[in-house]
């Protein structure tokens, strides 16, 4: 886990924690142990989500997975979900929540012609290409009131080579890229659920329009940062 994570959260008021994975059969109180003493989950960037979750064989360009934190984090997401309490997913994290909720990835954007570069080569918290946010969101709120003008075109960094494949019926769609990949997801019904597909804790330190999504999940905690 980066610093950067923590530092995005501590600037909204939120204090972090983190947790190790634990394999959910040999531990299997310990999700909701967990989430006795939080009142937010982020489920944040990293390695390939194993396919045999959403019944695929891998890909020849699957990257690497880590069973144990893919086991850990849909167990932790399912208590979580079921306790109605609060989540920010971020790039990998908004494909856990899909996994989660029934839906599917592309393994690997770059085989379809018809997609931009997802996984930039420019600096990290640089911005890379624009995503489209849904008006009248909980997402599309925090960014107009950290100063977005025009919530059709926000400038974003990009680092991902997997995409969502469709969105499940629990899950609304809320920002798209020009490409019509599906860039953020918020839950239909249940509680509060955002998730993006970029890292805006690469990039608030240099673009502070993109503390937007922390200051949400602080908002929805009833925190004034």
């Amino acid at each position: 886990m980066g610093t950067n994570y923590t530092e995005a959260l501590a600037q909204v008021g939120l204090l972090p924690t983190m947790t190790p994975s634990l394999w959910p059969e040999k531990y299997p109180d310990a999700p909701g142990a967990l989430l006795d003493s939080v009142d937010a989950v982020l489920f944040s960037g990293g390695a390939d989500i194993d396919p045999r979750y959403y019944g695929q064989d891998p890909d020849p360009q699957l990257g690497a997975v880590d069973p144990k934190r893919d086991a850990f984090e849909l167990a932790l997401y399912k208590e979580a979900r079921a306790r109605e309490i609060p989540i920010l997913g971020i790039c990998r994290g908004i494909q856990l929540v899909a996994v989660a909720e029934g839906g599917a990835l592309h393994q690997h954007l770059p085989a379809n012609p018809a997609m931009m570069q997802h996984q930039q080569h420019a600096p990290e918290g640089h911005p890379h290409h624009a995503v489209r946010l849904e008006p009248g969101t909980p997402l599309a709120e925090a960014f107009l009131r950290q100063g977005v003008q025009d919530l059709s075109s926000l400038p974003v960094n990009t680092y991902h080579h997997q995409g969502l494949d469709g969105v499940p019926g629990t899950l609304r769609a809320i920002a798209w890229s020009s490409d019509g990949l599906v860039e953020a997801v918020e839950a239909r019904d249940g509680g509060f659920l955002v998730a993006v597909q970029w890292h805006p804790e690469m990039a608030f330190a240099e673009h502070p329009v993109h503390v937007a999504p922390f200051e949400m999940l602080a908002r929805a905690l009833g925190v004034d940062s």
